[in-house]
């Protein structure tokens, strides 16, 4: 019997599960549909030149994450969640807007939509086709539909592979996201897991892969129900570092990217706090001592991020599935959060 039909086994696990395997087909999928619409908005954003992206929970991760990939390529990007900008919100006057939702029907986008209409270079990023998001503006269809799993996975992993559709319109080559998107991950992730077995809490950090650590501290949340939670590597330093020791896990991100050194640094020091410290590790340098790494091989860019995703994925599930018999079955959200 397969451990996906094992009848043991929680049924939302075996859902997510589902999700991640074709994950990687799907944001191939995705990106190779996308190309058409990818390049009028290539084209706005050449015009403007500022992007505002907007989104909640994992969509806003995703935004997190490929906004210093936009702005490497001269882009003025900011992410927001679509929360704050609804009540306090910046001028949009001039900027591209990227609404990121995986439903399409989330609470705020709705109103976003009710209440400021609808205005010129605002696109969507959604995995239905049929929603009010993608009924709303020009918008990103991921391949594959919605996601039904609790927690996000194969949203995030299609939603970069549009955003991949996007960047390689404005110029960047999309070959290394590509060929990591068909090899898959081999990355064992048990020495993590032991790592971090008898830690209470976790955080997670990371420099230029931050968005992929948020992503990945949200999923940790909802799957295991302890706290996990991010903050960005000079944010955990600036005070919060008072909080580690064997109680509190920390992960951090680490690609081949001018921020390596800094990842380096706050793992030597984690460590050095007593933390047990876990390294997800896409830069090609050699492992540091003291502290647990997954070697994904080296990537940058966009490809750093689909190098160390999967793994942090399978991290995820099976940090969560220590803690909690129904792995994958939300006791206190929804998967679409109608509510503000």
């Amino acid at each position: 019997m397969s451990m996906t039909s094992d009848p043991n086994r929680p049924a939302g696990l075996m859902a997510i599960e589902r999700e991640m395997a074709r994950q990687n087909a799907d944001a191939i999928a995705s990106f190779e549909a996308a190309k058409p619409l990818a390049a009028t908005i290539a084209q706005s954003l050449r015009q403007t030149g500022r992007l505002l992206l907007l989104g909640m929970g994992g969509s806003h991760a995703v935004s997190r994450a490929v906004e210093p990939l936009y702005r490497s390529l001269g882009i003025d990007a900011v992410a927001l969640p679509l929360s704050e900008q609804l009540g306090q919100p910046v001028p949009t006057s001039g900027k591209t807007v990227f609404v990121t939702s995986q439903s399409g029907e989330s609470a705020e986008v709705l109103r976003w939509f009710a209440e400021t209409g609808v205005a010129p270079d605002t696109f969507g990023l959604t995995l239905e086709g049929g929603s009010t998001l993608a009924r709303t503006v020009p918008s990103l269809v991921g391949a594959g539909g919605t996601e039904n799993a609790f927690a996000a996975t194969r949203s995030l992993t299609v939603s970069f592979g549009l955003h991949l559709a996007i960047l390689a319109a404005l110029g960047d080559d999309p070959s290394a996201a590509l060929a990591r998107l068909e090899g898959g991950s081999t990355a064992q992730i048990d020495a993590a897991v032991k790592a971090l077995s008898h830690v209470s809490s976790v955080v997670t950090s990371g420099r230029r892969l931050q968005g992929v650590a948020e992503a990945i501290a949200l999923g940790l949340t909802e799957l295991s129900r302890i706290p996990c939670f991010s903050l960005e590597g000079g944010q955990l330093r600036h005070g919060p570092m008072e909080m580690l020791g064997p109680r509190v896990g920390v992960v951090l991100f680490r690609g081949k990217d001018a921020t390596a050194g800094l990842v380096a640094g706050m793992a030597v020091s984690a460590c050095e706090a007593g933390s047990p410290v876990v390294v997800f590790d896409a830069s090609g340098e050699k492992p540091i001592d003291g502290v647990t790494t997954i070697s994904t091989g080296e990537a940058a860019g966009i490809a750093a991020i689909f190098a160390l995703l999967p793994a942090a994925q399978r991290f995820m599930i099976a940090f969560a599935g220590e803690r909690v018999a129904d792995v994958g079955t939300p006791v206190r959200s929804t998967k679409i959060t109608r509510s503000e």
